[in-house]
């Protein structure tokens, strides 16, 4: 995978990697805990000890204060990942994604007796230079999940929309829950003040990714 873009400071991007073949980066919960946890900690200016690294979940402490990013939103799935992140520090997505990715490959090649590389290779991204672009970003990325449940969902359509909203709402690997009110600790995972204020309350929130699926659906 070859990326051929650079960051700025104050802009927007969508980030994703996918597993090396397309297997999967996420083998169970434990896993995914891990990756939320990896999500907190390496977004920081300090570096961090990959071996100092708590196996249980962090993130339910005070947004840190020295971010390399802003993370407006991410969602895990089996074989991939999608994050939306705001570049606040210079050369600061790179040093993010190269902490949080050698820690998460280390931490899972360990975990599960394997050796090689996870990732397919260098991670993606596109850059939201729209404010239209941007704001579908947060439907598309927190609407990955339904995949999980309707594979062909964007071909075919849904037929039970309420069905797909509570599968979102049950699904504890997005930030979809942050979006819609949902008090919890990964919470401080993201900084929604980083980014433009497409919805200025959880129902606008709701209608804008019911929008999208209503579209895709017809």
């Amino acid at each position: 995978m070859n990326r051929k873009i650079e960051f700025s400071i104050g802009e927007f991007y969508h980030l994703y990697n996918r597993g090396n073949n397309k297997g999967k980066i996420f083998l169970n919960d434990n896993d995914k805990v891990r990756f939320l946890n990896l999500l907190f900690l390496c977004n920081d200016t300090k570096s961090i000890v990959f071996r100092d690294i708590p196996k249980s979940a962090i993130y339910n402490k005070k947004r840190r204060a020295n971010t390399l990013v802003d993370i407006g939103g991410y969602c895990l799935m089996p074989n991939h990942f999608h994050l939306l992140v705001h570049e606040k520090e210079e050369n600061g997505i790179s040093l993010f994604m190269q902490k949080l990715l050698t820690a998460y490959s280390l931490y899972f090649n360990k975990k599960h007796n394997r050796t090689g590389k996870l990732f397919e290779g260098v991670f993606g991204a596109a850059h939201a230079d729209d404010d239209g672009y941007l704001k579908y970003l947060f439907a598309y990325i927190h609407l990955n999940p339904i995949k999980l449940i309707e594979p062909h969902w964007k071909e075919t359509g849904i037929v039970d929309i309420a069905r797909a909203e509570k599968f979102l709402h049950d699904y504890k690997y997005a930030s979809y829950l942050d979006y819609i009110g949902d008090a919890r600790p990964e919470a401080t995972i993201i900084n929604k003040d980083a980014f433009p204020e497409y919805f200025e309350n959880q129902k606008e929130f709701r209608d804008h990714l019911k929008d999208w699926l209503n579209y895709l659906t017809t």
